[in-house]
């Protein structure tokens, strides 16, 4: 499903324009990025959890030069876990 479908979907199901939607979408997506970017959290009960992780630097071996070492530095990275009404729907 892209992001065009998600909107119709939502438009759909909510009786409302696409074009608000569309814009209801975006302010959803904006508002967890900009809380992931701040390190915080977002919990959609039942749907499941955004959070930041953070990777710890570690050696790397370069696919093109397997006998090359590289340096892959330290970085944050996001996070869903599935809450149990997702997981439910899925199985």
């Amino acid at each position: 499903m892209t992001k065009q479908d998600l909107i119709n979907s939502i438009a759909t199901q909510a009786k409302v324009t696409k074009n608000a939607a569309a814009s209801a979408l975006s302010a959803v997506l904006d508002s967890i990025s900009k809380t992931l970017s701040k390190g915080g959290k977002v919990t959609i009960t039942g749907f499941g959890t955004f959070s930041v992780s953070k990777r710890n630097a570690r050696t790397g071996v370069n696919p093109r030069n397997p006998t090359q070492k590289i340096k892959i530095p330290a970085m944050k990275t996001p996070h869903f876990k599935a809450g149990k009404s997702l997981k439910e729907s899925v199985r």
